[in-house]
């Protein structure tokens, strides 16, 4: 495939499609006033080995739909359809100039006027970067604590406050941590499958931004050798003073850089980012009602779950709970609180799997205060059993509850199936965004 320079614009025909697929080539050249939608590529082969890919590289890429200085960006709104959608509204690529950021990133408030609607209201105007990402997944998925934690490593005159570089630093420490834990599991999952009998592809070979590969031994080897050197180089931005501003910086920073972040506006902000998700998923259920039905509620945590039998779920509750309470949005916002103190929680619950006890209401809802301080409801804790109790004995095991909830956790990366990936080494991400564009044509086609 030799792709030289594709402008879209409403001119585009269906010959021009044609041709795309007849002869693989493109190699069209046309006046344009879309800017946005000019994609440069070179003429690669694909005929290379296998590059392994990770659940969330992938869930990035599908999400992304902004390109600036050879990097993806994320607006905000594909984060918000990243962490509540299973796939993307409309794939849509467009070419962003470091001029047009500029003028994009002007809009970004700054922290003290943050809200539970930064993301909503700012829709398309931002970019949002990989690490990131990362970094915003971890405030989904973790206690606050570990944020308040390394926030302090960084307070040198204890102020609680930390500078842009300091931010950066610790930014790409949380997405280090995340990058390794992603390996980790996709390497067990791996392993899992070659334990019966299914053949096991390499993901040892990944993606680096000077085109070489490097081939690890194993698990140890590929962190030994550095995380952000090897994996998703060409997502991850190169160097710390060259970062491109983003609107989380902006929003952090200011728009010289040169403000600096209290732990309580970070904190503010952690606490608005998990409500805006809350949110947003409470309201495609309750229809502006004050309540979702608790049938609802168990669709809502069995989402980016691989349950198999989710009718079987939803019947639990239909025939357990006929007469409807509803779950109210704060309910619903503390229980999600607490599955980001789910490791705390499972120490608790291992403990009386050891003590060959299983879990009754009683006993789960002083476990859950215990090790979180969170206050469940009495109702929401009775939904949560009615959920999950697949014996009907009124208690509630390891297995049933914990094990979905972990996979619930990982609602950034979507249906959890790691696959490889054709892909030649030096493949850019202009290259891997210009066969989503192709849809573009379309639009401006039939608009």
């Amino acid at each position: 495939l030799n792709i030289s320079r594709l402008f879209v614009t409403r001119k585009a025909s269906v010959d021009f499609i044609k041709s795309i697929f007849s002869h693989g080539v493109i190699t069209l050249d046309m006046t344009c006033n879309i800017s946005c939608v000019c994609l440069q590529a070179k003429a690669y082969s694909l005929d290379d080995g296998d590059v392994y890919m990770s659940s969330y590289e992938n869930r990035f890429r599908l999400f992304s739909s902004v390109e600036c200085e050879g990097q993806l960006y994320m607006t905000p709104l594909n984060f918000i359809e990243s962490v509540t959608l299973n796939e993307p509204n409309m794939i849509w690529d467009f070419l962003l100039f470091l001029q047009e950021l500029d003028k994009m990133l002007a809009d970004t408030p700054p922290v003290y006027k943050g809200s539970s609607n930064l993301f909503r209201n700012l829709r398309e105007r931002g970019v949002i970067s990989y690490t990131e990402y990362l970094f915003m997944l971890c405030i989904l998925t973790k206690p606050h604590a570990g944020f308040k934690i390394a926030f302090n490593m960084f307070d040198a005159d204890g102020n609680e406050m930390v500078d842009k570089r300091e931010f950066l630093v610790l930014e790409e420490i949380f997405r280090k941590k995340k990058d390794r834990k992603e390996i980790s599991e996709d390497m067990q999952r791996f392993d899992h499958l070659q334990l019966y009998g299914h053949h096991k592809t390499q993901p040892h070979s990944v993606l680096k931004k000077d085109s070489q590969h490097v081939e690890a031994q194993g698990m140890w080897d590929v962190l030994r050798r550095g995380t952000s050197q090897v994996l998703f180089s060409d997502l991850t931005e190169v160097n710390v003073d060259e970062k491109t501003e983003t609107t989380l910086l902006v929003h952090f920073f200011g728009k010289k850089g040169k403000a600096e972040l209290k732990f309580e506006d970070f904190y503010k902000f952690m606490d608005n980012l998990q409500t805006e998700v809350l949110e947003i998923e409470f309201l495609s259920y309750s229809k502006g009602m004050p309540t979702i039905s608790e049938e609802d509620f168990a669709r809502i945590l069995l989402r980016y779950t691989n349950v198999d039998d989710v009718s079987g779920y939803l019947e639990n509750v239909r025939q357990s709970m006929p007469d409807e309470k509803g779950i109210t949005f704060e309910e619903f916002r503390s229980f999600f609180q607490f599955l980001n103190n789910l490791e705390d929680f499972t120490i608790a619950m291992q403990m009386y799997n050891f003590a060959n006890r299983s879990v009754g209401q009683e006993e789960f809802s002083r476990a859950v205060y215990v090790a979180t301080g969170i206050t469940l409801t009495r109702h929401l804790v009775n939904t949560v059993f009615k959920i999950f109790d697949e014996d009907h004995d009124d208690k509630l095991s390891h297995k049933e509850f914990i094990g979905v909830m972990k996979e619930r956790l990982h609602r950034g990366d979507g249906v959890r199936r790691p696959r490889p990936i054709r892909q030649h080494p030096s493949l850019s991400s202009t290259s891997i965004s210009i066969f989503k564009s192709i849809s573009i044509i379309y639009i401006y086609i039939y608009t």
